[in-house]
């Protein structure tokens, strides 16, 4: 059994890039942690009739809650700080929160955007940036054998149905997850943020509608940190390989 930890700004994160990854963990007997930094009382109402921030964020925090319940997530911590504004929190500070985290719950994995976010949303970034210092930091107080290995989380088809691109990706994918027995688990728990629905139609069209057949079999990893040493990622010369949970 091994500890899983994901870090993401916002509720839905989790659901677009790691959703069929969680829910394999939990079948496969791991433990589970989600840390969302924000509550994203600045995203899209959707067909909601919310009226302020502090409305959104508590509704947000239930569908978030429900994509943890279909994800089988034992652990939530919400950590609330302001939507869209993580690249103005002080970063000392944003890292000691996760890096206590790491140490008290002793993750052997932990999971997070990769340094341009995927989307190059700042508070994608600023979460991935403040995670790589936060897990650098815990390995001062962690022993040996407790070190977390380090993982970005890519999502390459993110801009296959929008019409915008994404930033160059910032690192090269090492490894992937097969989902294809979770695939509509993930749908399940995109569609339990209602409230995102134009984000999720933009990105997989059909699935608010129950038709999962747009998402695919994998999801798609960097490892960049192990046994308290940095890796450099290099892209496989052929497939991509499989990552064993």
């Amino acid at each position: 059994m091994k500890r899983w930890m994901f870090v993401f700004p916002h509720p839905d994160d989790e659901s677009f890039a790691c959703a069929g990854t969680l829910a394999r963990c939990r079948d496969a007997g791991h433990e589970t942690c989600l840390v969302c930094v924000t509550s994203g009382c600045k995203g899209r109402p959707g067909p909601f009739p919310i009226n302020c921030r502090e409305e959104l964020a508590r509704h947000r925090e239930q569908e978030l809650a429900r994509a943890a319940d279909v994800l089988g997530i034992g652990k939530l911590e919400l950590l609330r700080y302001p939507d869209g504004g993580l690249s103005a929190v002080e970063p000392e500070e944003l890292a000691e929160r996760i890096c206590q985290l790491i140490v008290d719950w002793k993750p052997n994995v932990i999971v997070t955007f990769p340094p341009d976010g995927v989307t190059g949303h700042p508070d994608h970034i600023a979460a991935s940036n403040a995670t790589v210092a936060a897990v650098e930091r815990a390995e001062q107080q962690l022993q040996n054998g407790e070190y977390p290995s380090l993982y970005f989380v890519s999502i390459p088809h993110y801009y296959d149905h929008c019409p915008d691109k994404g930033p160059r990706p910032a690192v090269p994918i090492t490894g992937k997850v097969d989902i294809t027995l979770y695939r509509e688990q993930k749908a399940e728990a995109l569609r339990a943020h209602q409230s995102q629905e134009y984000s999720v139609n933009r990105a997989y069209p059909g699935v608010m509608n129950g038709d999962s057949s747009v998402i695919g079999c994998y999801e798609y990893y960097t490892l960049v940190r192990e046994r308290g040493r940095a890796v450099t990622p290099v892209s496989p010369e052929k497939e991509i390989p499989l990552i064993h949970l």
